[in-house]
């Protein structure tokens, strides 16, 4: 009896409830960060904030929202195209608004959209006081002019994304039909509202966030975790399989590093499709070592070439300076004393023409013999670059380098190195860490009714272009490290896979490709690792839906292993278990156990796959050594929440909120009264008749 009361109340209060919300589920939130110095993003109150709905379409609409409007606050709904930092900072500093839901325009902004600085990293890059002061703080170069730094603003009311077109359309007619303006004059009751839940825990910076959480974990029962370092993993590989139990230096042995970049980021939490920032660097080196490997196995070159993707780059290079940290201390399985060179592969999917320009660093060229590596790596890629048609070029010498993971290299120690990118100065990317950075930005379309699979396998203009650069990064790599230029007509990257992994990372990461690379367990259910759309590039928690390792650097992974590995005969335990089986080495290799490629019948045949690709921490140091507050390091946090959610409902006037409020207390005054006088007079009105006594004569 009891549970049938209990489910009629609730399923009675849930249906009350969606008689009177509508809730918003394709939203995403701008959440709070941290550093050592102050908070940026945005959230709402603990119990959420409640506005009247105003869409802002046009000048005077703000006007009405900030000044006129008899109804503040106002939940502001806009189009991006009133979504800068003019507008935003405008609505900062006022009282009348409760919050924004920013309505993600299916086209890209004109005239670029860049919520990120105009100069990305500059605190935390290798030019300083100390170093090349000329060149800190972007003085010669602004690299992202667009920059409008409103990702770096902290706002006190919660702003939302709506991507949902269906529920875009219901919160316009919700508003047209109840807080139209007549004439000019305002909207009767019961006005549209919209109810934002963004609460963050974190407040002030990570020092007080950390120092907080340091004291709940040693004096709380339950003790509540405040925020979270900015964490995850890098992920490489290399020519060679390096012994990874054995640390530090290794005797007689030099490597050329090649590296990008694993990450990106937007206003927006988890909505960083990072397509010029980071995918053209990632499928550039995908392509350049699968050009690479076959060759090196049967003619490897007299040097090692290590290939790293850095993790957390857009938050202070947490990914590299984890890396160099840990090379420093002998914790790496090499040293800085191993590296012979590097070249790092930046933005490089909008090239103009065919131009591509090579960064270096003006100061460590000073060097005598970092000049002249330097040099010799430049004249080899333009020896390739012109037998490949490719017009490479180098910047004025007094220029500095871009915002690059090879700057957390230099601070430790002069390293002859090049950045590969498609700009001479300012980013061509228009667009640099906002949500339009995606495959549109990158051209990367299709011809209408092809199939997914088809749409996967065509080859895009910007996927040959790519190959192209792959091709010019692997065969230069390959003469750096020492090979035989005879060699190199046998380095070449191949379009397909190119095409294959921009599908991936910029259309649709549930595909048969990436299906096949992937473990069993992940296919075989509704993983939320291969849910619809393209990947996030975002380095926050959120993320990671497959374990403690976030979804893109899953997918490298196993792209790598694919790319570079070896299907063993070995089943699915000896796979999970290979230190059992005396032939392999669990030190030099990773083993894979992979899904496979659809047969005939349309099952899978899993096998297993050995590769020497590895997983490193990629996480400040500041957090090892315990210095939140340092200025050396990342010190970027991600405030934690209990709850985001977003909801319409009709509210009514004050004055009728207020008559209800009196009806009802009214209404509990009379019963209270009754109550108390049946109560008072109960023994008279309950009390049964007596029985009248039975006689007898």
């Amino acid at each position: 009896a009891y549970k049938a009361k209990c489910l009629i109340t609730c399923v009675s209060s849930s249906s009350v409830e969606q008689k009177i919300y509508v809730e918003l589920n394709d939203t995403v939130p701008c959440v709070r960060l941290l550093n050592a110095t102050h908070q940026i993003g945005c959230q709402s109150s603990i119990s959420g904030d409640t506005g009247v709905l105003h869409v802002l379409e046009t000048e005077s609409d703000l006007h009405w929202i900030l000044s006129t409007g008899p109804h503040p606050p106002y939940m502001v709904v806009m189009e991006t195209a009133f979504f800068n930092r003019s507008v935003m900072l405008r609505m900062k500093n006022s009282s009348r608004v409760a919050g924004v839901a920013v309505i993600v325009s299916k086209t890209d902004p004109a005239d670029g959209f860049s919520p990120h600085t105009t100069c990305p990293n500059q605190n935390t890059g290798v030019y300083s006081a100390r170093y090349g002061p000329a060149y800190a703080d972007c003085n010669v170069t602004l690299w992202n002019p667009l920059g409008n730094g409103l990702s770096y603003e902290d706002f006190g009311f919660p702003v939302f994304a709506l991507n949902d077109e269906n529920q875009t359309e219901v919160i316009r007619k919700c508003y047209e039909d109840h807080n139209t303006r007549v004439n000019g004059s305002a909207p009767q009751y019961p006005l549209c509202a919209m109810q934002l839940f963004s609460h963050m825990h974190a407040v002030t910076d990570t020092v007080t966030c950390m120092r907080r959480t340091d004291l709940q974990n040693r004096f709380s029962i339950n003790p509540e975790v405040l925020c979270d370092p900015l964490n995850d993993f890098n992920v490489w590989t290399s020519t060679g399989p390096l012994n990874n139990s054995a640390k530090g230096h290794i005797q007689n042995e030099t490597f050329v590093i090649a590296a990008t970049r694993l990450d990106g980021r937007s206003f927006f939490w988890e909505k960083a499709p990072a397509g010029e920032g980071a995918v053209s660097g990632i499928v550039t080196l995908l392509a350049a070592i699968q050009a690479l490997f076959p060759v090196t196995r049967e003619t490897p070159p007299p040097r090692s070439i290590f290939f790293t993707f850095f993790q957390g780059e857009a938050f202070d290079y947490i990914g590299s300076s984890k890396m160099v940290f840990d090379m420093q201390r002998n914790e790496f399985v090499m040293d800085l004393n191993n590296v012979h060179s590097m070249l790092e592969i930046g933005q490089v999917g909008l090239r103009s023409g065919r131009d591509l320009w090579m960064h270096s660093d003006p100061v460590s060229r000073g060097n005598g013999s970092v000049g002249d590596e330097v040099s010799v790596l430049v004249e080899s890629m333009k020896s390739v670059g012109a037998d490949l048609n490719l017009s490479l070029a180098e910047p004025s010498v007094s220029q500095a380098l871009p915002p690059s993971s090879f700057q957390r290299f230099l601070r430790a120690k002069q390293i002859p190195g090049l950045v590969l990118t498609d700009h001479q100065s300012a980013f061509n990317n228009r667009y640099y860490e906002s949500l339009y950075d995606s495959a549109v930005n990158l051209n990367v379309t299709y011809p209408s009714g092809l199939s997914p699979d088809k749409q996967m396998q065509y080859e895009t203009d910007t996927a040959k272009s790519l190959a192209e650069v792959a091709t010019l990064v692997a065969r230069s790599l390959y003469l750096q490290a020492g090979g035989e230029q005879r060699e190199l007509r046998n380095i070449t990257a191949d379009p397909k896979t190119v095409a294959q992994l921009l599908y991936g990372f910029l259309v649709q990461k549930n595909n048969s490709w990436f299906r096949s690379l992937l473990p069993p367990e992940v296919t075989k259910k509704d993983s939320s690792l291969l849910s619809s759309g393209p990947p996030q590039f975002y380095i926050g928690l959120g993320p990671r839906v497959h374990g403690p390792v976030h979804s893109v650097t899953r997918f490298v992974q196993y792209i790598l292993a694919n790319l570079t590995g070896t299907v063993t005969n070995l089943t699915e335990t000896q796979c999970q278990n290979p230190s059992d089986i005396s032939t392999e080495n669990k030190d030099l290799y990773s083993y894979f156990w992979v899904s496979g490629p659809l047969s005939v019948n349309s099952s899978r045949d899993p096998f297993c796959v050995r590769a020497s690709v590895r997983l490193s921490k990629a996480i400040s140091p500041a957090f090892e050594l315990l210095e939140y507050g340092s200025r050396d390091y990342s010190t970027w946090t991600e405030s934690r929440w209990k709850s985001i959610r977003a909801r319409i409902f009709l509210v009514a006037s004050r004055e009728l909120e207020m008559l209800t409020l009196g009806v009802g207390v009214a209404v509990l005054l009379l019963s209270l009264l009754v109550t108390y006088f049946i109560s008072s007079k109960a023994e008279l009105l309950f009390s049964a008749p007596r029985d009248a006594p039975a006689t007898t004569y």
